[in-house]
């Protein structure tokens, strides 16, 4: 007879990106014990997995699929039958807080009793040699991989007896008067820990952020366990955009472009597909978005290159930067004139856009740098409110937020992304044969500022904005 699965909590859901695909995984197991990570699905398109999380955390806080029955059904959509229905499956399992726990799983806390007489013996499976956890091992000495998860949470506490009751009500005691800080005397801080144990929503405060990063570790690229790890472990989190964009438009003193007058969108129904009306168009919103993460990501690299200057990045000690560590490792030795360099790729590409115009990268650095905004845009659009901002005002149009159509229409080619590839190593080159079957030319950090022969170059005087 077949055994019913185990149901254990649902806590988060999570993504994992590689160059090549995307995984959405679910955080399960009890809100006081060890917890799993369990497949959801898998996917080609990295945006298609970020939404899939956000989706599926509404239906977790909301206890209800109809809340997200519409985006679900047109994400569903977009997506092959077997993550479609994955998908659909999980969504489920998220508004109603439980997850199917393989048969014969028990997710408890290590030291839950479980409710045998003392002296009842409990017959235990001989290990698999080779199953357990070598003490002391470092990463490169474990048999099987491992995962890093990371969480960023912000809360504003709205009422704060309510929120010190659920907190007492979970075996949370106070610090002492003579041991609590001058700020905080009723100890809301020690309060606000144990009730994020369960990965919920908390009792008397309003979520402001909640972020998760979650991958494997590979010892190949540098990766250590956080025992053994000569540096500070960090994690980059989606920053915060819309400050650094005010800080930015202030300080230049300039108006917001029109960007209803600078891409008017053309409707037309006719279906022809000669038509050049129905063709795709690069809308307001879609380039509201790309100015957002283009000037965000200039403001990163200027930073970076400010604090940086001459310094190599390395795998070892790959530092605490925003923008350069995200570039191919071929490009970590670069001096501070080229980092600065880099930053205004992503200016310059933003003075076509606030022209009118769309983005086309003139060199290879500009390549990158569009890539990294078309990649960062879908966050930008999570963190706006479209009812309460310039952004909402902005006409809508059924070509809006279309990244794989920018993706596909914004480039000659995607060669630059091949450098991401470690078994590439060396394809920048332009005398080696690989490089030079496929004809992609100089890629070569020294010649990422070299102009194509399409389009137009840049001015070379123009300077730089900071």
């Amino acid at each position: 007879m077949a055994t019913e699965p185990e149901l254990t909590p649902v806590v988060d859901f999570l993504c994992e990106h590689s160059p090549s695909k995307s995984r959405v995984m679910a955080l399960i197991g009890p809100y006081h014990g060890a917890r799993s990570l369990t497949a959801v699905l898998t996917c080609k398109d990295k945006h298609h997995a970020h939404q899939a999380v956000q989706l599926l955390r509404r239906a977790l806080a909301s206890h209800d699929t109809a809340v997200v029955m519409e985006d679900l059904n047109a994400l569903a959509t977009a997506l092959p039958d077997a993550p479609a229905g994955s998908l659909r499956a999980a969504t489920a399992h998220a508004a109603s807080g439980a997850w199917p726990a393989p048969a014969g799983t028990t997710f408890c806390p290590p030291d839950e009793e479980l409710g045998e007489d003392e002296d009842t013996q409990v017959d235990e499976a001989p290990p698999t040699p080779g199953s357990e956890t070598p003490a002391g091992a470092r990463l490169k000495g474990l048999p099987g991989k491992v995962v890093r998860i990371a969480q960023l949470r912000e809360f504003h506490i709205t009422d704060e007896a309510a929120l010190m009751q659920a907190a007492i009500d979970e075996g949370w005691e106070p610090l002492p008067a003579s041991e609590s800080d001058a700020d905080d005397p009723r100890d809301l801080l020690g309060a606000v820990m144990p009730l994020t144990e369960s990965g919920g929503w908390i009792t008397g405060a309003a979520t402001l952020e909640d972020q998760s990063e979650a991958g494997l570790l590979r010892a190949g690229q540098g990766d250590e366990l956080t025992e053994w790890s000569p540096v500070p472990i960090t994690v980059h989190f989606h920053h915060g955009w819309r400050l650094r964009r005010t800080v930015r438009d202030t300080s230049a003193g300039e108006e917001q472009p029109d960007l209803v007058a600078l891409f008017p969108v053309k409707e037309c129904s006719c279906g022809d597909e000669d038509c050049e009306n129905c063709s795709w168009q690069l809308t307001p919103r879609t380039a509201d978005l790309l100015l957002t993460a283009l000037s965000v990501l200039a403001d990163q690299a200027y930073d970076d290159a400010d604090e940086l200057r001459d310094q190599p990045l390395t795998n070892q000690q790959p530092g605490d930067w925003e923008l350069f560590t995200r570039l191919p490792t071929l490009t970590w030795s670069a001096d501070r004139n080229w980092r600065r360099r880099m930053a205004r790729a992503f200016d310059d590409l933003t003075d076509d856009l606030e022209h009118g115009r769309w983005p086309r990268p003139t060199c290879t650095a500009e390549e990158m740098a569009l890539h990294l905004a078309i990649e960062d845009a879908p966050g930008c659009l999570d963190d706006i409110d479209t009812r309460d901002t310039a952004h909402g005002t902005l006409p809508e149009h059924r070509d809006d937020y279309d990244w794989d159509a920018c993706s596909d229409l914004f480039f000659q080619d995607h060669d630059v992304l091949m450098l991401f590839d470690e078994r590439l190593d060396g394809i920048e080159d332009p005398d080696g044969e690989v490089n030079q079957r496929l004809g992609m030319g100089d890629l070569r950090t020294v010649a990422w500022f070299e102009p194509f022969a399409h389009p137009d170059a840049r001015d070379p005087g123009r300077g730089f904005r900071r």
